[in-house]
């Protein structure tokens, strides 16, 4: 009976990730609710308890995968994490995080929140199975714009230990390249105020950035100005000496819908076409 009960216990020790985890009929492990931020967090309350979790979904029995962290969308006011159906069965892990949204916290709260998402997924993806040269960062409207401010400014990622340019790509989906309205409104700007400070993406065009795939909707019914934002983030990318800037106008998609054929978009670069 002893000899049951060591064997049992060291059965749980060898691979306590798998405890709660659900393991589904496809082949897919999904762990749900993973704390990215502790009590050593700066500014650590029940809000930041509650919101600063992530989902994590991954092949089972399979090493060495690429990683997708996806953003949620909402205008840094609302929405909630998921893991895209366009993402899974494909053979590698989405990390899907929430972050704290305005107007519990305001900027830079929830760009901090989405940095130390991405770092948790460089310090713990490879203990499940991933390959942490190949984490991609991606997320759609609010969750595009995040995806830029951590690759494009290397401060948030240094304050956790992680140098930025490791990210294998960064893959916006329709997110402002100016100062998003949320910030702005914040200050009491119009959104149809451009403003770009260090809140904008475009404030810290650089040459040695990780690969950029700038996506947005058709620009006659995307937001604003979002298609021209982004494309005048690809020129100055080109300007900088950055070469590996791409920007894709989806035709006949409005900001909403141009989400479902980028992510055909997405799972090319991460096959490396």
């Amino acid at each position: 009976m002893l000899r049951c009960l060591l064997i049992l216990v060291m059965g749980l020790s060898v691979s306590p990730r798998l405890i709660g985890a659900e393991v589904a009929k496809d082949g897919y492990i999904r762990e749900n609710n993973i704390a990215y931020r502790d009590t050593n967090s700066p500014g650590w309350d029940e809000y930041m308890k509650e919101r600063c979790v992530l989902d994590l979904y991954r092949p089972a029995g399979k090493q060495g995968y690429s990683t997708v962290v996806w953003f949620h969308g909402g205008g840094l006011r609302g929405g909630n994490k998921a893991v895209p159906w366009q993402l899974q069965k494909k053979g590698i892990a989405v990390v899907a995080v929430n972050y704290r949204l305005f107007p519990k916290v305001e900027c830079p709260a929830y760009i901090e929140d989405a940095a130390a998402a991405v770092a948790w997924t460089f310090k713990n993806i490879q203990r499940y199975g991933g390959d942490p040269g190949a984490i991609h960062v991606s997320g759609h409207s609010a969750g595009g714009y995040l995806t830029s401010m951590i690759g494009l400014d290397e401060s948030y990622l240094a304050d956790h230990g992680i140098d930025a340019d490791r990210i294998a790509s960064l893959v916006p989906f329709s997110g402002h390249t100016i100062t998003h309205f949320t910030p702005r409104e914040e200050r009491g700007i119009s959104d149809k105020r451009a403003i770009v400070d260090k809140f904008a993406p475009l404030f810290h065009v650089r040459k040695d950035s990780p690969p950029l795939v700038l996506i947005t909707g058709d620009r006659e019914l995307e937001l604003l100005g979002r298609y021209e934002e982004n494309a005048y983030l690809w020129r100055m990318m080109q300007v900088a000496g950055h070469k590996q800037t791409q920007l894709h106008e989806l035709g006949g998609f409005d900001h909403g819908g141009m989400a479902a054929p980028a992510f055909g978009i997405l799972l090319k670069v991460l096959r490396g076409r």
